[in-house]
């Protein structure tokens, strides 16, 4: 009665392993295919705001209103296939002052993609970039948070870095005023907000609304400047690191 012993080992190592591979995937502080920048410098009171999955109109360009008003630099993880169909928008990203990263051109699952394939999302999408704003970005975030074997050699290839977040509004899923609660509850120096402006608007049958994003983001701007933060481009976290 040996064969049930080694069946309960095997399973539990196949169950431990899926744990391994499901926490070097998919959380975000996790560093085991290749360094991540999760959270900025301790010192000071110094915070970074975040956008992905855009640009999408109108939220994107209420969410430059916004910024402009505030005087809040942030960053933008642009989707490549947004970007050509609202130019325009990353244009304006671009001459106020933003940063703008690489977040893939389809905004596609990492999950068993080739290195081939990551390669062609990732270099369409910094074309595009550089046909608008004049430069290929530095700073890479994977849809979902999600990284994968071929990734990092592909990023290491082309001088980028991976930046993910510590703290997140759940703006896909929560209402104005819970977004705001979820940001500033968590909020601490060297915290990377995560938000939304936009998301793969040309998948048929997908609405897009970010006016819950929109509505809250003011007083996430006001609730942060009052606690003594100040707001600062992603980049600034990454000189000398």
């Amino acid at each position: 009665m040996i064969w049930p012993v080694w069946l309960a080992i095997g399973a539990g190592t196949a169950s431990a392993g899926g744990v391994l591979l499901w926490y070097a995937c998919s959380v975000p502080s996790s560093q085991v295919f290749g360094p991540a920048l999760v959270r900025g410098p301790q010192e000071g009171r110094r915070v970074a705001l975040t956008f992905d999955d855009g640009p999408a109109p109108p939220f994107t360009g209420q969410i430059l209103d916004i910024l402009r008003e505030h005087r809040v630099p942030a960053t933008f993880f642009i989707c490549g296939q947004n970007a050509e169909h609202y130019p325009e928008l990353v244009r304006r990203m671009h001459d106020e002052g933003h940063t703008l990263g690489n977040h893939m051109y389809s905004h596609p699952f990492l999950y068993f993609q080739s290195r081939g394939s990551i390669a062609k999302e990732v270099d369409r999408t910094q074309e595009i970039i550089a046909k608008l704003a004049g430069y290929r970005p530095e700073l890479f975030r994977p849809p979902y948070g999600v990284r994968w074997f071929g990734l990092y050699p592909v990023l290491r290839q082309r001088g980028m870095r991976v930046v993910q977040w510590s703290d997140t509004g759940y703006d896909w899923e929560k209402e104005a005023e819970a977004i705001v609660d979820a940001v500033l509850r968590r909020l601490r120096p060297g915290s990377i907000i995560l938000l939304h402006d936009g998301f793969n608007v040309h998948t048929p049958g997908r609405r897009i609304d970010r006016s819950r994003t929109v509505k809250a983001l003011p007083a996430i701007l006001e609730g942060a400047q009052k606690a003594g933060f100040s707001f600062v481009p992603v980049k600034d976290f990454l000189r000398g690191v």
